[in-house]
């Protein structure tokens, strides 16, 4: 990632510690406020990466970053018997475990508090994993995708679901007036923590997205690395494999 861009600029706290606390700040009303800021697109984008998942019929699956779980329970929706959930807030994830009971899911989700750069797997556990709106979150994106790598089993498919910046007009104009005056101004307004909606469209801002994302997985040792803007480039979906 070009700059560093981290939740707050005052503290002396590591980012990942800082992302962590954000995230614990704003779990309560997190979802409720991806809806109205998506606009409920980001719903279409997430049954597009379950597609990829399910085609393969994986036997278990990792998301990382899971949050409130909303892309776990798909998973365990769409067939796929073991799902872990892993993610740095433990305020997100009790969230997600009330879902998931709701869901009756339980023996299908496990959510587990853990660190994306360091996974507590052993190598080659998982036939599928998954990262939604996570990787620009990363401390050191080199080092979380390397676990990635590592606990991804031969032959297994990775699959990101990251914001991207639109390139053509005016949908370039207007997502960078959505994300410059209306992000923030609706996370000041309904969010008790008045930086971390502004944190989120910073971050997107500086995320290395397209094929410079590809360049990074590639480096990493991924094979089969694709990226298919979504909604006119406001997202983009990567694939790749070991």
């Amino acid at each position: 990632m070009s700059k560093n861009v981290t939740p707050y600029k005052d503290s002396k706290l590591t980012k990942k510690k800082q992302v962590e606390q954000m995230f614990d700040n704003i779990s309560e009303n997190y979802d409720g406020l991806n809806r109205v800021i998506s606009f409920g697109i980001d719903t279409s984008w997430r049954k597009k990466v379950i597609k990829l998942i399910s085609d393969t019929q994986p036997k278990n699956a990792l998301d990382i970053a899971t949050g409130t779980g909303d892309l776990a329970i798909s998973m365990a929706q769409n067939g796929i018997p073991n799902v872990v959930g892993l993610d740095l807030s433990e305020g997100m994830l009790n969230v997600g475990r009330k879902k998931i009971e709701e869901s009756s899911l339980s023996e299908k989700i496990k959510m587990i508090q853990g660190d994306s750069e360091n996974l507590p797997f052993e190598d080659n556990s998982f036939d599928a994993i998954t990262v939604a709106f996570g990787v620009r979150n990363f401390e050191t994106l080199e080092n979380g995708l390397k676990e990635i790598f590592r606990v991804l089993k031969p032959g297994g498919i990775f699959v990101v679901l990251e914001t991207s910046v639109p390139t053509k007009f005016p949908f370039k104009q207007g997502y960078n007036f959505h994300c410059k005056y209306i992000l923030p101004t609706i996370g000041k307004v309904f969010s008790k923590d008045k930086v971390a909606y502004k944190y989120l469209s910073d971050s997107a801002a500086v995320f290395p997205y397209g094929e410079k994302f590809n360049n990074i997985l590639k480096k990493i040792g991924f094979t089969n690395t694709k990226d298919k803007p979504q909604t006119f480039g406001v997202a983009t979906i990567y694939t790749a494999s070991k």
